[in-house]
C-alpha cells in the first residue's frame, strides 16, 4: 500500500501527507470549487485552501492535520497558488467511485518555494504520478472577520437550508438576511419579478441549536455570489450564520467524512452596498 511506504527521500520535501482515501479530501476540495486557481496555506495545524472571486466573496476549506494518518511539514507554514481544477482531476483519476473497495490513497509532496505538488496515488495496486506546478501565491483578502465584532450567531442543522436555498427565486439579485433578538428572529428573502418571498425560523424551533442575536439586522447579499456555497451546504451536517457590525456574512458549514472527521469549509461573504440607496422592494 502506498499510504504505508515511507521512503528516504521524504527528507528533501517540506511537506508530506498521506491518507488512505483520497475522497476525504477531494470532497471538500469540490465544495469551494468556484475558480480554477487556489491559494494553499499548509501549517502545524493541517491544510487550508483559499479560493476568491471579486474581492467579494472569499471560501475557505480547512482539512486538519488528523485526517492525514501521516503528516509531516518543516516549516511553521507554507503557501503556494495552485490550478484547483487540475488538482481535482488528479485527486479523482481513478474516478470517484463510492464503493469501499475503490478507496485510493494519496501520499502527497511539497518540497518548497517554486517546486511542483507532487501527488502520488494508489488503487488496487495501480499506482500514478501527478506533478502539478505551483505559482507564487496572491495576497489574500482579509476580510477582518473577528469574534469580537460579531453581532449575531446562529447555528442551525443544514437540512432545512437546503430547502431555502434549493428555492430561492432565481429571477432575485439579492437575498436578504434579517437576524434580529425579537421576530422573525433568522428570515431570508428575495425579490423577484413574481413578488417577494420569505422564509422565517423562530429561535425555538427544532432546526436551531444555538441562537445569539444582540440586535437587530437586514442585509443584502448577492445571490450570485452566495451560489458557491451551496455545494457545501449540501454536504454539511450544520451551519453557523454570523454577521459582524459591518454586515459582512460568515457562513461556517460543518461537514462530516467518509471516515468520521470533521472538516469546515468557511465563506466570507460582504453586504450588497448599492441595494441599500435603491428602493426597498
Amino acid at each position: 500500500m502506498l499510504s504505508t511506504q515511507r521512503s528516504d527521500d521524504d527528507d528533501q520535501y517540506m511537506l508530506v501527507a498521506c491518507l488512505d482515501n483520497v475522497r476525504n479530501v477531494s470532497t471538500i476540495l469540490k465544495a469551494i470549487h468556484f475558480k480554477d486557481t487556489a491559494t494553499v496555506f499548509a501549517s502545524p495545524m493541517g491544510l487550508k485552501i483559499t479560493v476568491e472571486d471579486a474581492k467579494c466573496v472569499q471560501a475557505n476549506a480547512f482539512i486538519q492535520e488528523a485526517i492525514f494518518h501521516h503528516y509531516v511539514i518543516k516549516e511553521e507554514q507554507l503557501a503556494f497558488k495552485i490550478n484547483l481544477t487540475v488538482l481535482l482531476e488528479c485527486l479523482t483519476i481513478f474516478g470517484s467511485s463510492s464503493m469501499p473497495s475503490g478507496n485510493t490513497s494519496l501520499k502527497m509532496c511539497y518540497a518548497g518555494y517554486g517546486c511542483p505538488l507532487i501527488l502520488m496515488l494508489e488503487e488496487e495496486g495501480v499506482l500514478t504520478d501527478c506533478n502539478i506546478k505551483t505559482l507564487e501565491p496572491d495576497d489574500v483578502l482579509d476580510f477582518d472577520f473577528c469574534s469580537s465584532n460579531v453581532i449575531n450567531k446562529i447555528i442551525m442543522k443544514s437540512e432545512c437550508l437546503k430547502e431555502v436555498f434549493s428555492e430561492l427565486d432565481v429571477t432575485s439579485d439579492i437575498l436578504q438576511i434579517l437576524m434580529s433578538p425579537d421576530h422573525p428572529y433568522l428570515q431570508f428573502s428575495t425579490f423577484g419579478n413574481a413578488g417577494s418571498t420569505h422564509s422565517s425560523f423562530p429561535k425555538d424551533s427544532e432546526m436551531v441549536e444555538s441562537f445569539q442575536c444582540s440586535q437587530t439586522q437586514t442585509n443584502r447579499y448577492k445571490i450570485s455570489l452566495l451560489k458557491p456555497s451551496v455545494k457545501a451546504l449540501a454536504l454539511s451536517t450544520r451551519i453557523s450564520i454570523r454577521t459582524d457590525d459591518r454586515g459582512f456574512l460568515s457562513l461556517q458549514y460543518m461537514i462530516q467524512t467518509e471516515d468520521g472527521q470533521i472538516c469546515f469549509v468557511e465563506y466570507y461573504c460582504s453586504p450588497d452596498e448599492e441595494v441599500d440607496h435603491n428602493e426597498e422592494s
